[in-house]
């Protein structure tokens, strides 16, 4: 859970304080997972904003707070964000959870038919304990590796840099989203981040999207690549599999769109990984997650996103 506090390019627009981070994936996931589905959160909450955390959470629909939303006694994660223009930006983190361990994340992931995992704060856990999770864990597993490839100063100036441990990183889920500049971060340890993106795929990380602003998104799949997510776990154990890689890009139908882009990765892979549960092809899944995500940039905070995302107010029912 972050508190963002958001500044616009434009100065004559006051700052907008509201929830962010995995606000905008779980306002995204209410909206498009499959009707039966239900989404229990595994996230830390700072003590000094658990009550409000709590009283949002308890508006989205189909979530199981119990027992996956733990207060801690750390002060909550917050975020400064300063727009330069309408995708880059200045972020600086303030606060901040202790890191799950896998003790604690054992016996909530059992529970579980799928895992969304999006890396916030990049605290969320270390590579240890995504590798433990990996290890026991039977279903599918989808990672938004976003804040992985951001480090903090010690006034909490978050700059981007390559990924430490890349490699560990990706195998330890089955697909991967990153934006085209932590792609080409990626890319920095073989020169080329085609190359290695087609190098890395295969029986344990199926999949690479990248998502490309107003573009759209692009990904490189692994050979014999099912967009079925029940499929993934089948294949961790083995060593390769015939055939090659292959990439492609979904443009956006819609163009750019002046807003706020403030969650629009976190839309977009909640959107995405929904469209693959619920037996969508990858490219239509993607379309979608385009589509989801640009709605995004016309709404601010993750506050009752999910009523714009369905073209509806609060209080109508349908959509």
């Amino acid at each position: 859970m972050v508190w963002d506090t958001i500044h616009a390019r434009d100065v004559r627009d006051g700052p907008v304080e509201e929830w962010g981070g995995i606000g905008y994936a779980l306002e995204a996931l209410s909206v498009t997972l499959p009707p039966s589905w239900e989404i229990a959160p595994i996230v830390k909450v700072g003590e000094d904003l658990a009550e409000p955390a709590f009283h949002y959470l308890r508006t989205l629909p189909r979530i199981r707070l119990e027992p996956g939303v733990r207060v801690v006694a750390e002060p909550n994660n917050r975020v400064e964000l300063r727009y330069r223009n309408e995708e880059r930006r200045t972020e600086r983190l303030t606060g901040g959870v202790s890191s799950w361990a896998w003790p604690e994340l054992a016996p909530l992931v059992r529970e579980c038919d799928a895992l969304y995992v999006n890396f916030i704060s990049g605290r969320e856990m270390e590579l240890e304990t995504a590798r433990s999770v990996r290890a026991s864990f039977r279903g599918p597993m989808y990672a938004d590796l976003h804040s992985l490839f951001l480090g903090v100063t010690s006034h909490g100036d978050r700059f981007p840099r390559p990924l430490p441990f890349w490699s560990e990183w990706l195998r330890s889920f089955d697909a991967v989203q990153m934006n085209e500049d932590e792609f080409h971060l990626l890319g920095r340890a073989r020169g080329d981040p085609w190359r290695l993106a087609a190098e890395e795929v295969g029986p344990e990380l199926k999949l690479i999207a990248v998502t490309l602003g107003a573009e759209g998104a692009a990904y490189v799949a692994g050979p014999g690549f099912c967009p079925d997510p029940f499929s993934w776990p089948e294949l961790r154990d083995r060593i390769a599999m015939p055939g090659a890689s292959r990439s492609g890009k979904v443009s956006s139908e819609a163009g750019p769109e002046e807003g706020d882009p403030t969650g629009c990765g976190d839309v977009w892979g909640a959107t995405f990984f929904s469209m693959l549960l619920a037996g969508s092809d990858l490219e239509k899944a993607m379309s979608r997650a385009n589509e989801i995500a640009q709605r995004n940039v016309q709404h601010r905070g993750a506050r009752g996103l999910r009523y714009h995302l369905q073209n509806r107010l609060p209080g109508e029912t349908g959509g």
